[in-house]
């Protein structure tokens, strides 16, 4: 491979010509092989290729064949892939894709639906359809088509890609109420890949579990490392998401890589039994704390695989810092929660104050990261990329906005989000300590404490809430007392059937106030249960 191509679709070209009949995908009921899944790949950027204006490709699609040809064929061309989410507003969807200028949309089925006269409007000339879908283009020289209608010749190989190209786009919730687009290089990927190579180890023979949308940077772990091995992906619809360990049994996963809550869920069904999980010999949790108790539980169930804790922000490249679970667990103190342990050798942490110099050792601090996976900026943001990735003593940071401290040992701790410290009476509460204790108190991982009702910038007190707990809410708060100061208790604890997440899994503390400020209390406390 030349120095320069840093072509994302690289490994998976070379295995539809080494491994042509291997199953790589399996979605939706179906089975498709490397060798099937080449053509069809090949096939789209060959009419993506002429097309390349702004090199981006969006992809409004997901858990679906549409969405991995898409993103692959995005690659395959030379193009920078751009997941959009299928929850946004029609609003919303309209600003991006005017924004974006794309040279190209890939929809699936659910997309499809979404492509109101507006969205066909701002969106770029081409854009491509499942087989069996009409819909009429919105101007003239616009062409809404399906792909299995393209005329145009297979691109032979991947296009060539210098490591600065941009490699994905993937927005994230941003404080103004759009999202922020985080551009990661090609480059910065395939940095990614190799580094992560070292402890995942998948081989042709793993089966590895994918229970996110694409929108969410987990999948980009899971998507690049199981073709550069050769194994096969096997994608959760929406329905499977509600019982992920029937999934897990009937597909024989070795690999699973989803978000702690999931263990919470589990256990509450009572679907998480020790000895389960036979087939896994890795699983993998990120995007939120892992309590140490329910990272046991889940060992427990999968016997013959090992349990990893791993971090990092979409803004560098997925994850750049991991801790394997131990017998004993390497706990962060006072949270109950296991270590984000030590960075990838080519990356480097600092715990920072607010003027950016470093902290004492062991005292919290902002967590900031340097190397070669901190990625490009914010797309169409200049003033926020200034704010978030600093120049420091010659070095390029990126800020983070977690809280964090190192110990002796030099194993990194995470302490929540900077946003997440509030201000109650005077008192700094940090909520995820809150959290710790509502946890034990409670007997349920399915926890979460917001600030509430915050009034000129000072919270007057802290609400919790609480799903899968026997305990009724003045026994929880009772409990809680004995471990934490009065200012530090929640004046409620409301049980609900289960907590509002958003699109990637993780509970929704904004969803939360809202319930508050609404007064659907009662509504909520009914609600049925889901599984993201």
């Amino acid at each position: 491979m030349p120095e320069q191509d840093f072509n994302l679709a690289l490994p998976f070209a070379r295995q539809t010509v080494f491994s042509p009949e291997s199953v790589m995908l399996a979605v939706a009921g179906r089975e498709y092989t490397y060798g099937q899944l080449g053509q069809e790949v090949a096939h789209l950027a060959g009419a993506l290729v002429p097309r390349l204006r702004s090199r981006r490709v969006g992809i409004l699609a997901t858990r679906s064949l549409e969405a991995y040809v898409g993103i692959l064929a995005a690659c395959w061309a030379g193009a920078a892939y751009v997941p959009l989410n299928l929850k946004w507003p029609e609003e919303r969807l309209v600003a991006l894709l005017q924004a974006l200028e794309l040279d190209a949309l890939v929809v699936d089925e659910n997309g499809a639906a979404l492509l109101t006269p507006a969205v066909l409007e701002a969106a770029p000339d081409l854009v491509v359809l499942p087989a069996g879908l009409a819909k009429e283009a919105a101007r003239p020289g616009q062409a809404v088509i399906e792909r299995t209608a393209l005329d145009t010749a297979p691109l032979p190989g991947p296009a060539q890609v210098r490591a600065d190209a941009v490699g994905y786009i993937i927005f994230t919730s941003g404080t103004t109420g759009m999202p922020k687009g985080v551009m990661i290089s090609a480059g910065s990927l395939d940095h990614y890949i190799a580094q992560s190579r070292f402890w995942t180890r998948y081989t042709a023979d793993d089966r590895i579990g994918e229970a996110c949308d694409v929108t969410f940077d987990l999948t980009v772990h899971n998507l690049f490392l199981c073709v550069e091995a050769g194994a096969s992906l096997h994608v959760m619809s929406q329905l499977e998401l509600m019982a992920p360990a029937r999934f897990i049994r009937s597909h024989e996963l070795t690999v699973w890589m989803s978000v702690p809550t999931v263990i919470g869920l589990m256990r509450k069904s009572g679907a998480l039994k020790p000895g389960v999980f036979p087939s896994l010999r890795m699983s993998i949790f990120c995007g939120e704390p892992l309590p140490v108790e329910a990272a046991q539980a889940w060992a427990a169930a999968a016997p013959n695989g090992r349990v990893e804790n791993i971090y990092g922000p979409t803004e560098c490249t997925v994850v750049c810092m991991r801790q394997t679970l131990t017998e004993p667990p390497v706990v962060t103190p006072s949270r109950g929660i296991l270590a984000i342990g030590e960075p990838y050798p080519t990356m480097a942490v600092a715990i920072l104050d607010e003027k950016q110099q470093p902290v004492a050792p062991g005292m919290p601090g902002e967590i900031a990261l340097c190397g070669p996976q901190v990625g490009l900026g914010y797309f169409g943001q200049p003033e926020l990329t200034a704010d978030r990735f600093r120049l420091l003593d010659g070095r390029r940071w990126y800020l983070t906005g977690d809280l964090g401290s190192c110990d002796a040992d030099g194993v990194f701790h995470h302490l929540g989000r900077v946003d997440n410290q509030v201000k109650v009476k005077g008192n700094r509460i940090e909520l995820e300590e809150v959290d710790m204790h509502l946890r034990r108190a409670a007997g349920s991982e399915l926890v979460a404490t917001v600030a509430w009702p915050v009034a000129y910038g000072s919270a007057e007190g802290l609400v919790s809430f609480v799903a899968g707990s026997e305990r009724e809410p003045e026994a929880i708060r009772e409990a809680m007392l004995e471990s934490l100061p009065r200012y530090m208790v929640p004046g409620a604890v409301h049980p609900l059937e289960a907590l509002p997440q958003n699109v990637n899994g993780k509970v929704d503390r904004r969803a939360l106030v809202a319930l508050l400020e609404s007064g659907r209390m009662a509504e909520a406390a009914t609600a049925p249960e889901t599984v993201a």
